[in-house]
């Protein structure tokens, strides 16, 4: 880790909180369905877990990111741990009386699905309060890193307790939300954006972050190509890999292979990123995710070889991860604060919109044309993307996200340094007896103002004028495109 972050406590507990409540989550996400198996030994009462997951998810996740602007987020994500730990402390008791019914278990998942898309957003708006903007990349690897981690070992341990007893991997969670609780409590920061007047869920509310990407065309095309797109056809690749290589379900170490390799490739992604610096480079890292991504899928046709599957997917992966951490750096770097919430969970939005219907067609063509001409079909629809990503001028960042984010670490450091100055001078007055308290109105409040003032400007009116330190529009030029990154398949 970085030193300014190894140093930066908020961020640590930040890290902390996240690897508690994450890895309690993955270890549950087996659990759950496996003690629906268990009770009423029904396959489909055991799917029906994750429709209402992705349902609730796909429902609530624009609503999540209007509350995260509206409400002192570090306080949002204490109410959501600790409604999360009520919720699974129900479950531990009903399984250990024994008796769970089915719609405790549904109502359990969706009140998760819900309470984190109101954490998600809540938590990317401290952390762009918590981190410097030079640090941002590599908090964001940090991240990533410690999401694959859980993804890797979490479904592993919570098989193993649920062998165990199966209320272990419920009372693990739990525990790990109280965890969590504690560490966001623990927290100094605070991130409040301004008070409006209105209705929280008005259309207009709703759609201010899906109309701030719309409004960069670079957000727009990467999002929709990269989100969209690829996350459909990754999502189709990884499903008939997992199918083929596991000669339809019959070799449980052909499949394990793959799914263990992604993994492994989203945690080496994400701890390579912070020596790559993806957000200088997030357009070369899309388009060549999205042509590897074309090679693979036609390799995999050809190629019958379980290991080798593997490493290709964990190098696609490898890639995403990368490119993904470059685009939510730079994501962060161009949002004003005000709308860090709802900006972020669009993009998530947009990204989770199709993923679910990847497996859905990968595995329709896979039982109707066989798995050369799947694989065929999914490295076209890759093609397609990567050609669009490659070869589209609204693909590659222009001057005005550039400016734009130059703009945001500009007025970031300098409410920073203000911060600092106005702590130096409390600290003196209270030394001689003269404190006075500084409430939302003071200057660091002000230096916010100015910052969402500054960013909209240039994302308005073009590259400020350095001479005059005025946002004076340029005429644009036909490469005067703007741009941003890509989030993960």
């Amino acid at each position: 880790m970085a030193a300014s972050l190894r140093n930066n406590r908020d961020f640590r507990l930040l890290w902390m909180s996240g690897l508690f409540a994450v890895l309690g989550t993955q270890m549950t996400a087996l659990a759950l369905p496996l003690l629906v198996l268990r009770e009423t030994g029904s396959a489909v009462q055991a799917g029906a877990i994750s429709t209402v997951s992705v349902t609730a998810v796909l429902i609530t996740m624009l609503p999540g990111g209007v509350m995260a602007d509206r409400v002192e987020r570090r306080r949002l994500m204490r109410l959501c741990d600790l409604g999360s730990f009520c919720v699974v402390g129900a479950l531990v008791v009903a399984v250990w009386l024994g008796s769970v019914p089915l719609p405790l278990v549904l109502l359990v998942a969706g009140a998760g699905a819900i309470i984190g898309s109101l954490y998600g957003p809540a938590a990317f708006g401290l952390m762009r309060t918590v981190v410097p903007p030079e640090d941002m990349g590599t908090a964001t690897a940090r991240l990533q890193a410690r999401t694959a981690t859980a993804r890797l070992v979490g479904p592993m341990v919570g098989g193993a307790l649920f062998g165990l007893h199966p209320v272990l991997p419920f009372l693990a969670e739990a525990v790990g939300l109280l965890l969590s609780t504690i560490c966001v409590a623990l927290v100094r920061t605070r991130s409040r954006s301004e008070n409006r007047a209105g209705s929280a869920f008005s259309k207009a509310e709703l759609t201010a972050g899906l109309s701030f990407l719309w409004r960069l065309p670079y957000l727009r095309t990467v999002l929709l190509v990269f989100g969209l797109g690829m996350n459909f056809a990754f999502g189709a690749l990884t499903f008939t890999a997992l199918t083929v290589f596991s000669g339809g379900g019959r070799s449980g170490l052909g499949g394990g292979t793959v799914v263990t390799f992604i993994s492994v490739g989203a945690l080496t992604g994400a701890l390579l990123a912070p020596r790559l610096r993806p957000e200088r480079h997030t357009w070369m890292l899309i388009a060549a995710t999205c042509w590897f991504c074309v090679a693979s899928a036609l390799a995999m046709a050809w190629i019958r070889v379980p290991l080798f599957a593997g490493l290709l997917c964990a190098a696609c992966m490898c890639l995403s991860t990368v490119a993904s951490i470059g685009f939510l750096s730079t994501l962060l770097a161009v949002t004003p604060g005000d709308r860090v919430g709802r900006v972020q969970s669009a993009a998530g939005f947009l990204s989770s919109l199709v993923q679910p219907f990847g497996p859905l067609a990968g595995g329709a063509l896979l039982t109707a044309f066989g798995s050369r001409t799947t694989f065929g079909a999914i490295a076209g629809v890759l093609a397609v993307s990567a050609a669009v990503v490659t070869f589209a001028p609204s693909a590659r960042p222009g001057p005005e996200v550039v400016a734009a984010a130059e703009a945001s670490k500009s007025a970031k450091s300098a409410k920073s340094a203000k911060s600092a100055e106005a702590a130096g001078a409390t600290e003196t007055a209270e030394a001689t007896g003269t404190a006075e308290s500084s409430g939302p109105s003071g200057p660091v409040a002000e230096e916010t103002r100015t910052e969402e003032t500054r960013t909209e400007e240039v994302l308005a009116h073009g590259v400020p004028d350095d001479r005059t330190g005025t946002s004076e529009a340029r005429p644009r030029t036909p490469d005067d495109r703007t741009g941003t990154g890509s989030p993960r398949p």
